[in-house]
């Protein structure tokens, strides 16, 4: 079964501050729940573009992600390909101009590798990912 999450935020920086924070993943630590941050495979155009392997540790948890689309200012997605016991992860996080600022739209969609474990996995992850919108919102803010 295709568990989904949801999360918004607001913040009056502009599109392209937040997206710039979403697409340097040295950032994520300062205002995400992950710890480290180590770029494992640059893309095929260099940095942290589509198709860059990104690793996130938090405690024992390695994260691996793929970036998978990228539209400037508008746009960040990456699918989850290991770390943790889920299947088919994406997630995109749409930036949308709105009062001078951005409203912040992620969400993500998985399946749960163990069955009877998605609704327990999209608890989690759902507070999980309010509090990186949150401090996405709130770093970006900070810095415009």
């Amino acid at each position: 079964m295709v568990q989904q999450i949801d999360a918004r935020a607001h913040t009056a920086a502009s599109p392209a501050a937040v997206h710039a924070l979403l697409r340097d993943g040295a950032t994520w630590p300062e205002w995400g729940t992950v710890e480290t941050f180590a770029l494992e495979r640059e893309g095929p155009d260099g940095g942290e573009s589509v198709g860059a392997i990104r690793n996130f540790r938090t405690g024992r948890y390695l994260m691996r992600e793929k970036i998978v689309e990228i539209v400037p200012d508008r746009r960040f997605s990456y699918a989850l390909l290991s770390g943790l016991a889920l299947r088919d992860y994406r997630a995109d996080i749409d930036l949308t101009p709105s009062d001078g600022g951005t409203d912040i739209h992620w969400h993500t969609t998985f399946r749960a590798k163990v069955p009877g474990m998605g609704r327990l996995y999209r608890r989690a992850l759902q507070r999980i990912t309010e509090g990186f919108v949150q401090g996405l919102a709130t770093r970006a803010q900070r810095q415009s």
